[in-house]
């Protein structure tokens, strides 16, 4: 008799214990709640990925909240690990432009890229050709990233690629340099005077220190420009 009134006490301690899946639960979804009305204050366009919310430290419970908020339609997933509130226009979604998505990667990676020859060309309108893969340099890890129809693929390369300090002129540096001195045209140099002009400060700082680092016939075509604006 006595050990059956001990198995009962003991059995009714054990249905009174809180039942840990259940509190599992209620703090994953309280922990879901608070991802989702994060994301519901990002601006509409900009791109997130999940190290945005690194200070949550459940990358599992984040990847699957994100997934559900991509089925119920209120983000859209630009490329892997990267998303954005969606941006409509009365043509439809504003998409990103694939070098929009390679900087996020690169600030997710903390690494940095430079576009190579065709993408400079295209990102800075000296080119209306749209290459199918965006190469980019980079001092991070090497990979390919598909972008519906087009891939990003950065190229790892040695430091002393980015020497440069600021991002316009290098990124002018590398399309003059694949477009060649004998294809420059007075409407690109319009628009190279264009692009400095309308820099920002920080960026204008930069120009005298980043010019001397390209060749000499860009120094030569730049230089007079930049003191021009700057001086």
């Amino acid at each position: 008799m006595f050990f059956l009134w001990v198995l009962k006490k003991m059995l009714t301690f054990v249905r009174n214990l809180p039942n840990i899946s259940d509190k599992n639960i209620i703090m994953e979804n309280n922990v879901s709640q608070i991802i989702r009305q994060r994301v519901s204050n990002i601006e509409a366009g900009k791109l997130f990925t999940i190290s945005d919310f690194q200070d949550i430290n459940n990358d599992d419970l984040i990847t699957r909240t994100l997934s559900r908020l991509q089925n119920e339609g209120v983000i859209v997933r630009v490329a892997t690990g990267i998303y954005m509130n969606p941006k409509k226009t009365q043509f439809g979604i504003l998409h990103p432009t694939i070098d929009q998505i390679a900087q996020k990667i690169a600030e997710r990676d903390k690494a940095q890229i430079m576009p190579t020859g065709d993408t400079a060309l295209n990102i800075l309108g000296f080119s209306n050709q749209v290459p199918m893969n965006a190469v980019y340099i980079t001092n991070g890890a090497k990979r390919k990233v598909k972008v519906g129809e087009r891939n990003i693929i950065f190229k790892n390369v040695i430091q002393k690629n980015f020497q440069f300090k600021g991002k316009l002129l290098p990124l002018i540096i590398i399309a003059l340099k694949e477009l060649g001195a004998n294809q420059l045209t007075d409407e690109i140099k319009d628009k190279i005077v264009k692009l400095i002009s309308e820099s920002s400060a920080n960026e204008r700082a930069t120009m005298m220190h980043d010019v001397y680092l390209a060749p000499a016939w860009v120094k030569e075509l730049l230089l007079p420009i930049i003191k021009n604006i700057i001086q």
